[in-house]
């Protein structure tokens, strides 16, 4: 099965308590990095990268870690990025090997 793979960028840096907060609100596969908010490259922020293989679909997966960064306060997401998929990856999977 190919993952679902999506970007999330944050509204700010996170402490390692807020990610182990995200981590456990439903984000335990995301890699977490240091990045520039994109509208003020001179604001420090975080960036979640997913590769998500349990969710059924990308809009699942987006979906749930939207959820999981609204359990923390103050924090939202300015901007996410999601690579090309393939034109027939949604509606059958098993035809991808």
């Amino acid at each position: 099965m190919m993952g679902h793979k999506f970007s999330l960028v944050l509204s700010r840096e996170i402490s390692d308590e807020e990610s182990a907060a995200l981590q456990k609100a439903g984000c335990a596969g995301a890699v977490f990095t240091a990045d520039s908010h994109p509208t003020s490259p001179e604001t420090p922020v975080t960036k979640m990268d997913f590769d998500d293989e349990v969710s059924p679909s990308l809009a699942e997966a987006i979906e749930a870690a939207l959820e999981a960064v609204k359990t923390v306060p103050d924090l939202t997401v300015p901007s996410f990025t999601v690579p090309a998929q393939p034109a027939d990856a949604e509606s059958s999977p098993e035809a991808i090997s």
